[in-house]
C-alpha cells in the first residue's frame, strides 16, 4: 500500500484543529493528535515544524475559510452578517480557537500573525473602497460587527444565562434576527455619512 503524504497532512490537521480547538494549544496533545489522525507524531513535526506551528497555521486556516466563506460589504451588510453569524454557528472551533489564542499566547507575537495583519488590511480597504470614511472607521466598523457577531458563540453559557429560555434554538435564532437588525442600522448609518460627504 502506497503512503499518500498529502492525505496524511489533511488528517493531521483536521485532528489539530479539533483537538486545538477542545484543549487550547498548551493542553493539545501530540500524542492525540497522531493517534486521532491514524498517523505517526513525527509526522506533525516533519509536515507542520511543532505545536505551536501547526495551532497557527490551523487558526490561519480557520480565518481564511471564513474569509473566503462571506464578504462583509456596507451596501449589503444585513445579510452579509446573517451568514457570518451562520458559518461561525455552524464552525464554533474558530472562537474556541481565538480564545484559546487569546489566553495562551504573550505580548504581540502571534504565530502567523503577519499574514493575518495583512488579511485583515485588505479587508479594511475593501470597506473603504466600498464606501466607508477612512481606515480608522473601516477598521473600527469590521471589529464591531465581527465582535457583535462572534459574541453570541464565544460565551454560550453566558448566552443560555442572560436569555434563559429553554428553547436555545429558538434564542439563537432571535438573536441572529436582532445581530442582523443592528447591521443594517450601522448600514445604514454608514450610508447617510457617505451621502453627507
Amino acid at each position: 500500500m502506497r503512503y499518500d503524504a498529502e492525505a496524511t497532512r489533511q488528517r493531521l490537521f483536521q485532528a489539530a484543529t479539533a483537538e486545538f480547538a477542545e484543549h487550547g494549544l498548551a493542553g493539545a496533545r501530540i500524542d492525540r493528535i497522531a493517534a486521532a489522525a491514524q498517523a505517526n507524531k513525527q509526522a506533525i513535526y516533519l509536515y507542520y515544524g511543532g505545536k505551536e506551528k501547526l495551532f497557527g497555521l490551523v487558526v490561519r486556516a480557520k480565518m481564511d475559510e471564513i474569509c473566503h466563506a462571506v464578504t462583509l460589504d456596507p451596501r449589503t451588510l444585513p445579510e452579509s452578517v446573517g451568514q457570518l453569524f451562520d458559518w461561525y454557528q455552524e464552525h464554533p472551533e474558530l472562537i474556541r480557537l481565538l480564545l484559546w489564542e487569546s489566553l495562551e499566547t504573550t505580548g504581540d507575537r502571534i504565530e502567523g500573525g503577519e499574514e493575518r495583519l495583512r488579511s485583515y488590511r485588505g479587508h479594511v480597504d475593501g470597506l473603504v473602497e466600498a464606501g466607508l470614511e477612512g481606515r480608522e472607521t473601516a477598521q473600527d466598523w469590521l471589529f464591531t460587527v465581527l465582535g457583535l457577531v462572534a459574541w453570541n458563540f464565544a460565551v454560550p453559557q453566558l448566552r443560555r444565562l442572560i436569555l434563559d429560555e429553554p428553547d436555545q434554538e429558538a434564542a439563537v435564532a432571535r438573536r441572529r434576527a436582532i445581530v442582523v437588525d443592528l447591521a443594517r442600522t450601522l448600514a445604514e448609518q454608514a450610508q447617510a455619512t457617505a451621502a453627507g460627504r
